[in-house]
C-alpha cells in the first residue's frame, strides 16, 4: 500500500503544469512545516501524515527533475486538445451552417 495523498499519484502529476506543480510542492512543504510545529508542541494527531507528505513533496520533485532531464513529457496539451475538440467540431459545424446559408441566397 502507497503512502501519500491520493490526488497526487504520478499519473496525476503528468497533467499539471510547471507552475502548478511548484505551487504544489509549496502547499506540501507548508504542511509539512505545520505537521512539524504540531509534533514539536505534542498536538499531532495523526503521525502517518507526516511521512505522507514527506512522499508528496519527493514525488513532486521526482516529475520536475524527470521533466527537466527529458524523461517524462507533459501531458496537458494533450488533455487541452481533448478539452479543445468538441469547441473546435461545434465552431466548424457553425461555419459551415453559415456557409450553406450564404449558398442558398
Amino acid at each position: 500500500m502507497s503512502v501519500g495523498t491520493k490526488t497526487l499519484r504520478p499519473a496525476d502529476l503528468d497533467t499539471f503544469e510547471d507552475e502548478h506543480l511548484v505551487a504544489e510542492l509549496k502547499k506540501a512543504k507548508e504542511e509539512l512545516f505545520n505537521l512539524r510545529f504540531q509534533s514539536a508542541t505534542g498536538q499531532l494527531e495523526s503521525h502517518g501524515r507526516v511521512r505522507a507528505v514527506k512522499r508528496d513533496i519527493a514525488r513532486i520533485y521526482t516529475i520536475i527533475r524527470e521533466r527537466e532531464l527529458g524523461f517524462r513529457k507533459v501531458e496537458v496539451a494533450v488533455v487541452k486538445a481533448a478539452k479543445a475538440a468538441p469547441k473546435a467540431k461545434a465552431k466548424a459545424a457553425v461555419e459551415t451552417k453559415d456557409d450553406t446559408a450564404e449558398e442558398t441566397k
